[in-house]
């Protein structure tokens, strides 16, 4: 159910601020047409962050109600709060969602004993699927592939987001789980070698603006087509760099504004608009991708 490619879909805003629900409506047709697998919906690149709990709801609400069953949603409800990520749980299991991404507990910097407890806690307290997500560049505190063997020994969590961009990790982790414990790129740099080592699949900012190129390099892979899918790739390398020159989700916003699926590229504080000079360089390589005409 959770393999090709994922969204790490973006939460749209009016420049006030509020949702912009008719402009999320577009954006899960415009994937859906795509060819895109799933969707992840207010993850990291969804403004989690900056979402209190009525909106974060409401938005993984409306994603599965926009989706309607064509392609399956999981939500983001990772926290460094486990009664808060439980409680998230218990509210968004109601909506449709397919299962849950839970990050590891930023700032508090767990050790990896207490990341254990934190996620087994959590799936404890759930019948959806849940997917670790280890990406220690935002959060600090690194998940070692030792404590996914261990967690993957759990019944409702099944699979693991690696955004560490560490080919060695994902073959260090993959030698201490089942081959049918889930394996997903969370760094789009390196998701085409993660997949040509044996993942199964990838949760991408870059999909939000090349939807059907990282589709189809995911099912150039899937059909062990690794010179199609390395090709499709080249395509869009660029976009993989370029999108993260500021802060995630700052230009994959501004990149939909500048495509027309979206009314503003507003984000929440403390992140602000792009830079001009960032703009025209996204701009550039979007043109150059083909992904803007």
């Amino acid at each position: 159910m959770f393999t090709g490619s994922f969204v790490a879909l973006i939460t749209p805003m009016f420049e006030n601020g509020q949702i912009d629900y008719p402009s999320l409506q577009k954006l899960v047709e415009f994937h859906i047409q795509n060819g895109s697998h799933g969707l992840v919906s207010v993850g990291t690149t969804g403004e989690s962050a900056t979402l209190p709990f009525d909106e974060h709801i409401e938005v993984v609400r409306r994603t599965v109600e926009y989706a309607n069953g064509k392609i399956p949603v999981i939500a983001g409800t990772g926290a460094n709060s486990t009664a808060e990520a439980i409680f998230l749980n218990e509210q968004i299991g109601t909506t449709g969602v397919q299962g849950f991404l839970s990050v590891v507990p930023y700032y508090n910097k767990p050790q990896q004993k207490g990341m254990i407890a934190h996620f087994e806690a959590i799936a404890d307290a759930t019948d959806l699927p849940t997917i670790l997500y280890n990406v220690p560049s935002r959060t600090v505190a690194d998940m070692l592939p030792e404590t996914v063997a261990q967690l993957a020994q759990h019944p409702k969590i099944v699979g693991l987001k690696d955004a560490t961009g560490d080919i060695s990790r994902l073959q260090e982790t993959q030698k201490l789980v089942a081959d049918d414990f889930l394996m997903l790129s969370g760094d789009d740099e390196s998701s085409c070698e993660f997949l040509a080592n044996g993942g199964h699949g990838v949760i991408s900012v870059t999909a939000n603006i090349a939807p059907k190129q990282v589709a189809d390099m995911c099912n150039a892979a899937t059909a062990k087509d690794y010179q199609l899918a390395k090709q499709i790739n080249s395509e869009i390398a660029e976009l993989h760099t370029s999108l993260f020159i500021e802060p995630n989700p700052v230009l994959p916003k501004w990149a939909l504004y500048k495509m027309g699926l979206t009314n503003s590229a507003f984000l929440r504080l403390p992140l602000v608009e792009s830079e001009l000079e960032s703009q025209k360089t996204i701009e550039q390589v979007m043109r150059s991708s083909g992904v803007l005409s």
